[in-house]
């Protein structure tokens, strides 16, 4: 495999990755934090830094809209469910934890 090859494939699943998220909207945020410590957030603030770093421009509510596939408002008015006490103590004790 080249480096292209290489490139195109990992951007192909980052495309998939973003398409199953978009799919399984019934999977929260901290769902994803308490499960593997990331979420859509921490891709979106990943994207930005990226292009940052490639001298590109693309804020932080720009790399949302382009994770969550809309505006983050709408994304969390149509989806977004508020945290059961079970998640917040599961956050909170990873959190804590060295």
């Amino acid at each position: 495999m080249n480096d292209q090859q290489r490139l195109e494939l990992e951007a192909a699943t980052f495309r998939r990755l973003l398409e199953h998220l978009g799919e399984h909207t019934e999977v929260q945020n901290i769902d994803l934090m308490n499960l593997a410590s990331f979420c859509r957030n921490c891709l979106s603030k990943w994207y930005s830094a990226e292009a940052k770093e490639r001298g590109l421009e693309v804020d932080y509510e720009s790399a949302r809209g382009i994770v969550y596939g809309m505006p983050y408002a709408q994304w969390k008015s149509r989806f977004q469910t508020e945290a059961t006490a079970e998640q917040l103590k599961k956050f909170d004790s990873k959190s804590e934890a060295p």
